[in-house]
């Protein structure tokens, strides 16, 4: 290509990225990094390929079922282009080994699935001072960003807290659609790939969130409300608890469930309504998805419709000091759309973002949707 002409081939040459995960996200990462000719390539994984995982996880075969996925992957990034040199880790990333891994690289790509780690990418991207790209997936939707470039505000300016460590969907809750690992990871590379030839418009301070079901992108900015640290202990923390070792293991599916400004909002599952319901709870609900979509399926009582990102032009309608349900499809937009009225006032207390969406509502409470 002109525009990155034989000096951009050699910064993609002498570039070094390492790659945390094996899976989904990280097989269409892996992949384009090799063929674009990045020099040095690192992938940390402890898991061993299964046959559940080639529906998404494009960079492995039948023939590698039972091998390490590090290993798998080495190899086929070998057959692609054998110039690359690869250093493999077939261990978790945990805070004991984490700052050792991650020097000496240009940039790091969150392949993982699960919370407690990409904390500690996060703060370990901000202690040594390098970008990180993260992707995330859910069912049909996925988000990309890229945190701590060029002192850009990192991933606890975006989710400052993490969430309980029960409110994670589990793999039979959650599920990803088998080519999103794909579009996401392809947009990471995409991404990282700019970021090492310094061009383009990058995503910092931006979340891309792709619907695949609605074919639409959109991006939602954030910036830093004030200095960001690392708080290792609280991800040591989290590595520690029980309950966090119950997250899915599929690569890359879970959802984030979101905070902003510090105030977490809260999150409520259909059969919680139902019982605060009884109890003779009247929240206000909202439903965020497009009008295409409410006009196929809502909740027959429904307050107000207005898409997510545009939720902050009805706020003369939207009432303060009473309890608010944020609705989706699937729970990922109605967690954006809290964000939006917590930063505009709204206490978090009051915010609702009902998990599982109108889909977990219809399979639960058919009588109420029309």
């Amino acid at each position: 290509m002109p525009d990155v002409g034989i000096e951009g081939q050699h910064k993609i040459d002498e570039s070094k990225v390492l790659v945390i995960g094996a899976g989904g996200l990280a097989s269409p990462v892996l992949l384009y990094l090799a063929a674009a000719g990045v020099g040095e390539i690192g992938i940390i994984d402890d898991d061993i390929v299964d046959l559940s995982n080639l529906q998404r996880q494009i960079i492995h075969s039948e023939a590698e079922i039972g091998k390490l996925k590090v290993e798998s992957a080495k190899q086929r990034i070998a057959s692609i282009n054998s110039s690359v040199k690869i250093t493999t880790w077939d261990v978790r990333l945990t805070p004991d080994n984490a700052q050792d891994i991650c020097s000496n690289w240009d940039l790091i790509i969150d392949g993982t699935d699960n919370i407690p780690t990409r904390y500690l990418i996060d703060d370990i991207c901000m202690i040594i001072g390098i970008p990180w790209v993260y992707g995330s997936i859910y069912r049909f939707e996925g988000q990309v960003s890229v945190f701590n470039y060029q002192d850009g505000p990192c991933y606890r300016d975006l989710f400052p807290e993490p969430p309980p460590a029960n409110l994670i969907p589990s793999c039979a809750d959650g599920g990803v659609f088998g080519v999103l690992p794909g579009i996401i990871g392809s947009l990471q590379a995409t991404e990282a790939i700019k970021i090492i030839l310094n061009r383009g418009q990058i995503l910092t301070g931006k979340l891309l969130v792709y619907d695949a079901e609605e074919m639409s992108f959109r991006t939602l900015k954030f910036g830093k409300d004030e200095p960001t640290k690392p708080n290792l202990p609280e991800v040591r923390k989290m590595f520690e608890d029980s309950g966090w070792c119950q997250v899915a293991t599929l690569d890359g599916d879970i959802e984030e469930p979101g905070t902003l400004g510090g105030s977490m909002f809260n999150h409520l599952s259909v059969s919680e309504y139902q019982s605060k319901k009884t109890n003779g709870w009247k929240p206000f609900l909202i439903d965020v998805r497009s009008s295409g979509e409410y006009a196929q399926m809502r909740v027959s009582f429904t307050d107000l419709q207005v898409p997510h990102d545009e939720i902050l032009t009805k706020v003369d309608e939207i009432p303060q000091g009473r309890d608010i349900i944020l609705l989706c499809r699937s729970g990922m937009r109605s967690q954006m759309a809290a964000m939006f009225l917590s930063k505009a006032g709204y206490n978090g207390e009051n915010l609702y973002n009902l998990d599982g969406g109108i889909m977990a509502w219809s399979k639960q409470i058919p009588a109420d949707i029309e």
